[in-house]
Formats: structure tokens, sequence, C-alpha cells
């Protein structure tokens, strides 16, 4: 009897210790920091999020246009958006719902610009912007930091988390893990995708990615011409961007390696490509 009450114990306390680490896997976020209030002396808090069993990842390119995708992104239960990506006016291709927006230190200027539209109509948005030190330094105040408190204090029920200088430089070692190539001797920077896929892969158990292309679409003869942004029609050609950063010696986001990686990810992980469609690995 003795030895029954024992396991019994033994089998309650195991269950609880692992709800409390699944509690704490689900709940807590240590990755992104709210930005702290002036003034104030405590250490702002992780984000605290449910995980989420089905995500679109919604890609920034003109493979969007026409894709009628709309319905399909906003049928899974998180949507995550990337920098000043609209979905007013393209709502039938993208869909409208908008979860998690990651966002770049570059285009928090360009956030600020419409704040109505980000700002007030977006209220249920998450945003998490990403940037080097000098510009997120909370210490030092740096620009983009600084930015991010006054949004904050003029909308004060707004979501905005930044990610931790430990995050970044995790994101940095698996960039270099992958490659054998350290990012910054390689003259490399990581673009907002490479943030969201690695963030999608911690908070998501399954992640449908929309219109992101293969690592060998551009150098096939064949490949559609599309715009860089769906956005931002007749200006950048998306297969010319890439190409161009991807050549670079110096300040290039090396946009082909990444999807070679996110091919590599696909195989381990449970994600699919649409909008074109391809086969990870």
């Amino acid at each position: 009897f003795q030895v029954r009450v024992f396991l019994a114990l033994v089998c309650a306390a195991v269950l609880a210790l692992l709800y409390v680490l699944l509690c704490f896997q689900a709940c807590r976020w240590p990755c992104c920091r709210a930005p702290g209030r002036r003034g104030s002396p405590t250490a702002p808090p992780p984000l605290e999020r449910s995980l989420c069993r089905r995500c679109a990842v919604v890609s920034s390119s003109g493979q969007m246009l026409g894709s009628r995708l709309g319905r399909a992104v906003d049928g899974q239960e998180c949507v995550l958006r990337m920098n000043h990506a609209p979905t007013a006016g393209y709502e039938e291709d993208v869909g409208v719902r908008s979860t998690i927006r990651v966002v770049s230190h570059t285009s928090v200027p360009l956030l600020l610009r419409n704040q109505p539209y980000f700002f007030q109509q977006s209220q249920d948005t998450l945003y998490i912007i990403w940037g080097p030190a000098k510009k997120m330094n909370r210490e030092k105040v740096g620009t983009t930091y600084r930015a991010l408190l006054t949004v904050m204090e003029t909308y004060p029920h707004l979501q905005v988390y930044t990610l931790t200088e430990e995050k970044m430089t995790y994101c940095d070692d698996v960039f270099q893990n992958e490659t054998g190539k350290n990012r910054m001797k390689s003259g490399s920077f990581l673009s907002t995708g490479w943030f969201t896929m690695i963030l999608a892969m911690e908070l998501c158990e399954q992640i449908c990615v929309f219109g992101m292309v293969s690592d060998s679409y551009c150098r096939e003869k064949n490949h559609s011409s599309v715009p860089y942004h769906y956005f931002e029609k007749g200006r950048l050609d998306e297969c010319k961007m890439y190409l161009v950063h991807e050549r670079a010696r110096r300040a290039g986001h090396r946009f082909i390696t990444e999807k070679t990686i996110f091919s590599r990810w696909a195989k381990r992980r449970n994600i699919t490509f649409t909008h074109p469609s391809w086969a990870g690995g």
C-alpha cells in the first residue's frame, strides 16, 4: 500500500511539473519585451501569449497579387505579417486579419506615417519590432526605441514588443550555424522574413507560408515578373531585388540563401509553401 501511495505521489509530482513547464512555454515568450515607460523603475515584462495551432505567414511579395487567397489566410488561427504591408485595398488577395506584425526598425517610420491605420484600426495586432542595439537600446534610449515610447504614450493600449538583444544574437547564431558564415563578417543583413520564420516556428504548430518563392525560382528562365512588394506596383522587380542583394559583397539581404534554409526547416517542421507551391527540402 505504501509503495502505491509513493508511486501515486511521484506521478502527481511529475504531472504537476509537466503542467508548469507546458504552461510556461505556452504563456511566456521571453524573446520579446515591451518598451519600458519613461521613468519606470521596473523592468518591462516579457511577452505572454498562447501558442497557435495553425499560422499563416503572409509574404509582402507581389506574388500575392491576384492570388485570391484572402479567405485562406484569414482562415488560419494566427496571421503573421511583415513590416508595413497593408491589407486595406488588398483584402481579396491577402486577407484582413493581422495577429502579429513583425517590423524592422527601418519600417517603424513608415508605420508612424499612417498611425490611424496601424495603431487605431488595428488595435488587436501585436507588434514585434527588431533592430540593432544602437537603435533599440533601452538604457541609452536608441532612436527607434524612443519613437516606440512616444507611440505607446499616444496609444496606451497598443501591444508593442521588441526583440531582446539575446534573441537578436540567437538569430545571428542560427544564420551562422545554417550557412557556416558569420553574418557580420560576410556582409549579410537578415531580413524581416528571417525573424518572422524563427518566431513562427516558436509560436505555431503548423505554418502555411503564402506568397514566398523558392530559392531556385529567380534562376528559372520563365519565372513571373512581379513587384518586390504587392503594394508597390511598378517599382522594384522581386527577382532583380533578390539577385542584387544575394550578390552584394556588403549590406546584402541574403533572400535566396534564407529560402534555401527555410526549405531545410520545412523538412523537419510542419511548414508548407503556397502560391507558388513548392516542397521544402
